[in-house]
């Protein structure tokens, strides 16, 4: 292992990176609003699952993800998507009745347009990852075969009274084999509501917090998910200010000492079209920014997700902090401008716009 490697990162392992979480089919009508759409893409994607799918797909890494498949058409169709990535499933198999599920979620998308912003909302009903519970998976196999890097986030703890604790059970598994973990607190008001709302929230994501080494999250997650106390975000002039978010970084390692890294966008929008895009990374004790640049959006889901693979890439690849950062922040910029919540990008497109590339015509 490299001296430089600025995480104690495993050197060799059957899986570079594996995710834990739910997958969904997103039904995207494109520029037309969901209450007037006739006809929709399909994507398969998953708060958790779409890290890990830019780590193979874009980053060439060798990724599991770990879920329940309901035995019925959209199911395959899913595994499907999955294999097409490059992507291992390590899956739990439940049967489908014919009638209620268990299901593969369903997420409405839209993507706005202009002064219209982006509409998204849920069917989740029976959904199969939410059956997910602890002692479902072997994770003495898993990790006992090598794993360098497990990644699990807030919307699947959020999707029902087992996930979370099936969360805690992996990442203490991942913690015994040396393997590094990470949450993506993504705090979704919605599918708290029906498990207790905030109180709940921070209960469970407190306790994952706990057991992880690198947070991904902006401030409205640091305070809503941790209750980590800190200034009004609502009321703030720029969301591109970096300062109270380092300072509440400060407060959050305070409480939770296990931390050694903590990472987010930073998004100031114009419009659904337009956005002013950065990041920052808090990494053992030293803050770095990434650059800014003005993003003309196609699609907007998905392009946090994007930032977390290309910083989970660099980091794994031992890459210096600020060039781990700005592939993050390349990654996720370029995320935005594909349909749907996964990535297109070459890794030779992603280095090329992180070492300050330019959209000329390539001949």
């Amino acid at each position: 292992m490299s001296n430089s490697q600025p995480l104690p990162v495993l050197p060799r392992a059957k899986y570079d990176a594996i995710a834990l979480g739910g997958l969904v089919h997103r039904l995207d009508p494109g520029v037309v609003p969901l209450h007037r759409a006739t006809s929709f893409d399909v994507h398969v994607s998953g708060g958790e699952y779409n890290p890990i799918h830019a780590l193979s797909e874009c980053f060439r890494l060798k990724t599991a993800i770990v879920t329940a498949i309901p035995r019925y058409p959209i199911g395959e169709l899913v595994q499907w998507k999955v294999r097409a990535a490059g992507v291992e499933g390590i899956y739990r198999f439940l049967e489908h009745d014919g009638v209620r599920g268990p299901n593969i979620a369903t997420v409405y998308s839209d993507r706005g347009q202009g002064v219209r912003p982006p509409v998204v909302f849920y069917n989740r009903s029976n959904e199969a990852a939410a059956l997910l519970k602890p002692g479902d998976f072997d994770w003495a196999s898993i990790f006992g075969a090598g794993v360098r890097w497990a990644h699990s986030g807030g919307i699947f703890a959020s999707l029902s009274a087992t996930t979370a604790p099936l969360i805690v059970e992996m990442m203490r598994a991942a913690a015994a084999a040396g393997t590094l973990r990470s949450v993506d607190l993504n705090y979704r008001a919605k599918l708290w509501a029906p498990l207790g709302g905030l109180p709940q929230c921070r209960k469970v994501m407190r306790e994952i917090a706990a057991n992880v080494d690198v947070l991904i999250g902006n401030e409205e997650d640091l305070q809503t998910s941790l209750g980590i106390q800190g200034p009004d975000v609502a009321g703030r002039k720029s969301s591109l200010d970096t300062s109270t978010f380092f300072k509440m970084i400060e407060e959050t390692v305070k409480q939770f000492p296990n931390i050694k890294a903590v990472a987010t966008t930073l998004r100031e929008v114009h419009s659904a079209n337009r956005h002013t895009w950065s990041a920052v990374l808090w990494l053992n004790g030293q803050s770095y920014t990434a650059p800014t640049c003005e993003l003309d959006v196609l699609d907007r889901i998905g392009g946090g997700d994007g930032f977390a693979a290309g910083l989970i890439y660099g980091l794994l690849t031992g890459r210096p902090p600020e060039e781990a950062l700005r592939l993050g922040w390349a990654h996720g910029a370029m995320l935005t401008t594909f349909p749907g919540d996964t990535t297109m990008a070459t890794l030779e497109q992603v280095e090329a716009f992180a070492k300050g590339g330019q959209a000329r015509v390539q001949r």
